[in-house]
């Protein structure tokens, strides 16, 4: 027997004229570039709009786009920061039924080149300060056949089929009616990072975007509502800024646009000078955010953050002495989140039950892991052989997802080997190890190719780096595996000291010891001037690996 329910297509026009009509006045932050100083650096410039001009701007592009005869499920790439030109693509590229395709800007050109083919790309919108990657990229990638250039540009444009794209917008009646769309469609995609073999294509719907956005906003998910000042500080280009564009215009909070900016001193300032309430970025974010906080209050220049009510981190596992120099030196709350890109992305949040204090031993623990699956999202463990194994919160395994947002494939059928079936349901094979315990708790210990096996026993380099980044004299710390004639492999330990510090490997030892078994302990410490990070902000481990390959203890 079937309900009596309206089948109500879920799709991205459903946020757009959310924004468009209830919430047309809430504000839209950016910061652009507005010129260069002396030393060749950046000056930001802010930028205010609206939902409303968002939207009817957003509508624009849409009819624009389909009068240069782009056809349903056409690729639209863009290569761009965060910024209210970038909403406006996520918003009115997908609602006149085409594909938002976000380029990572940190990517090679090469490799940039390379994804505009692969997912045949028909029009790109890249950021001004992009600007001289364009006769490169027309050259490399046929069949892009329009370019438009976010920002003011030079004029007249020299290349065919380059424009500017505020005047592009602006010539075009917005779209009158939206086609139609079902909501299996795909609204957009990303490509994978790439650290194994070439990056693949992951297409989101727009059923699995609207239910993301309904989802990720809940108290105990990332906690979004109307009354909220939203940064993203994770790229756009990265997984849709981990969803936030769009749960905040569904849910109408104002979002604050860093562009280029993302030093510590610019953070701070827009933190405080928006009201900002909620943040989301990567660890080396944080990292920076912390130090410029920390100088501010030692100078008497304490900045005030009464407004900000959680710090989201993701990307990467933050270490627990993290979260606790925030809560301890600032009052301030960061919270872990978990996804990829084949989970678009949110498959955890962290919160803390009832009867628990955030802020307590116990508290920080929890916290420090990656969080509970956010509804719809389930997560397993399988051991090497595919079997469940026991959520004891100390068994590790190789962690499985399933759920209506998660990828069941990649673009153009590439790797499917990370899709499987188990017990009649199809499940993504993560790449990640982990735990879970009883009430939920999801805790990274390391990906699968950056396990240390030592003695046939699994040593996760995520415990130790975060261990040793507690330690007061070391700013960063990456872990990795150097072959050993008797254990197969053992950690060694690559530390970036803070500045004006120094610490040795018996140092480190005797600071880590207490918390792990001997055969855990790394034996050796390389000192470095820095560690190698990747576009998404992550450590470069197999970069490192071959760095260090021939490195022996003594040598």
């Amino acid at each position: 027997m079937q309900g009596n329910m309206m089948d109500v297509p879920l799709t991205v026009p459903f946020i757009l004229e959310r924004a468009r009509t209830t919430y047309a006045g809430r504000e839209v932050v950016s910061l652009l570039v507005a010129g260069r100083d002396e030393a060749g650096q950046p000056i930001a410039h802010r930028h205010s709009t609206t939902y409303g001009a968002v939207a009817d701007r957003a509508l624009r592009l849409g009819a624009g786009l389909l009068g240069l005869g782009l056809q349903p499920g056409d690729r639209v790439a863009t290569l761009a920061v965060n910024s209210f030109r970038h909403l406006e693509a996520y918003l009115g590229v997908p609602s006149a039924g085409l594909v938002l395709h976000t380029v990572n800007i940190r990517l090679h050109p090469e490799q940039i080149a390379w994804i505009l083919n692969h997912a045949e790309d028909r029009v790109l919108l890249i950021e001004n300060v992009f600007g001289a990657m364009i006769p490169a990229i027309k050259a490399a990638c046929p069949k892009l056949e329009h370019i438009l250039v976010l920002g003011p540009t030079p004029a007249p444009i020299p290349l065919p089929g380059v424009a500017d794209y505020d005047a592009f917008v602006m010539g075009q009646e917005p779209l009158a009616r939206y086609p139609q769309i079902a909501e299996t469609d795909a609204a957009a995609m990303c490509y994978t990072s790439g650290t194994t073999g070439n990056p693949k294509g992951v297409l989101y719907t727009h059923r699995s975007t609207v239910l993301h956005s309904l989802v990720s906003a809940p108290k105990d998910g990332l906690n979004v509502g109307e009354a909220d000042t939203v940064m993203p500080i994770v790229p756009m280009f990265h997984v849709n800024a981990w969803g936030l564009p769009y749960t905040c215009a569904m849910y109408g909070a104002k979002q604050v646009f860093g562009g280029v900016f993302s030093d510590g001193r610019t953070l701070a300032g827009l933190l405080q000078n928006e009201g900002v309430t909620i943040t989301a970025g990567v660890p080396t974010i944080w990292m920076g955010l912390l130090a410029e906080l920390d100088r501010a209050k030692a100078e008497g220049e304490a900045y005030d953050l009464h407004a900000l009510e959680r710090l989201i981190v993701g990307g990467s596992a933050a270490p627990e002495s993290l979260l606790r120099a925030f809560w301890n030196n600032h009052g301030l709350t960061m919270l872990h989140a978990w996804g990829m890109t084949e989970t678009h992305p949110l498959g955890t949040a962290s919160s803390v039950p009832a009867g628990v204090d955030a802020n307590s031993d116990e508290g920080f623990a929890l916290r420090a892991k990656q969080g509970r699956a956010v509804p719809l999202v389930w997560l397993d463990l399988l051991s090497e052989e595919g079997e469940k194994l026991p959520h004891d919160g100390k068994t590790m395994g190789r962690l499985i997802a399933r759920g209506p947002w998660i990828a069941n494939s990649y673009f153009k059928g590439e790797g499917q080997s990370n899709f499987f079936e188990l017990d009649g349901n199809l499940w993504f094979d993560t790449g990640d190890i982990a735990t879970l315990d009883a009430r939920g708790y999801m805790h990274i210990q390391d990906r699968s190719k950056d396990l240390i096996k030592s003695g046939g026993e699994w040593i996760s380099s995520v415990d130790l780096e975060n261990a040793i980044m507690a330690h007061p004299a070391v700013a960063q710390c990456a872990v990795i595996a150097m072959e050993d004639p008797k254990w197969d492999e053992r950690p060694l330990a690559v530390v970036v000291p803070r500045p004006g510090q120094s610490v040795s490997h018996e140092e480190i030892i005797a600071f880590i010891s207490p918390k792990f078994a001997k055969f855990w302990l790394p034996d050796a410490t390389i000192t470095a001037e820095s560690i190698p990070i990747g576009a998404t902000g992550k450590f470069l481990k197999r970069e490192m690996r071959e760095q260090y390959k021939d490195f022996k203890p003594g040598s």
